[in-house]
């Protein structure tokens, strides 16, 4: 196909809307992973983990973006969103902020995603003393917890079920995570423990 087009004159439309940018390449590859330098937790608030997945409403994808504690697995706020967008990873992280009022130093882990690297995204954690730490390039297993999160969450309420609207998926999103996942499911890391009842014990 590439030389009867040659032979024609014909040249892809792809070809000259598409560019490569070395800067974005470079801006991606910044930041490094602090999570390397650390033990596990040994309480709330010192670690957290985000992360963003796709879930199907009727023909579309919305977008999810969950934050946790990785102490103690709770999932602290979350957001059904349209577009994948900074301003709705911002919103999230501010109210998770707000409510959990961390002390400078917690470490907030993410992989390299766009709207995780965000200038906005960035400026809001230095403003809090929070310490930006990403995945490796290649490695996503860097970010095991959430992955983990994500299996559990499509495995048990996604896989198999429509939903009609976004409206609906939010219902059910609401009931898994505030509800079952947060207060009942049982985690083997945290001594078969559910989140809420871990940070409980904690406290």
């Amino acid at each position: 196909m590439a030389r009867l087009m040659r032979l024609n004159g014909l040249k892809g439309r792809v070809v000259t809307v598409t560019r490569r940018s070395p800067a974005l390449k470079r801006f991606q590859q910044s930041g490094e992973n602090l999570r390397l330098q650390h033990l596990m937790p040994t309480q709330c608030d010192q670690q957290w983990v985000a992360d963003l997945t796709y879930v199907k409403v009727g023909g579309e994808y919305k977008h999810l973006i969950t934050i946790m504690d990785l102490y103690s697995r709770r999932i602290l706020g979350w957001s059904l969103s349209d577009q994948r967008k900074a301003d709705d990873v911002l919103q999230v992280m501010k109210r998770v902020i707000a409510r959990r009022k961390p002390r400078p130093g917690l470490i907030f882990h993410t992989d390299r995603g766009i709207e995780f690297m965000a200038y906005a995204v960035q400026a809001e954690l230095e403003k809090h003393g929070l310490r930006r730490s990403y995945n490796r390039l290649g490695f996503c297993t860097d970010n095991a917890h959430m992955e983990s999160f994500y299996h559990s969450l499509k495995c048990e309420l996604i896989r198999g079920r429509r939903f009609k609207s976004k409206k609906d998926m939010q219902t059910a999103l609401a009931s898994y995570i505030n509800g079952f996942y947060n207060q009942d499911r049982i985690h083997s890391g945290i001594g078969y423990m559910s989140p809420m009842n871990y940070e409980r014990k904690a406290a």
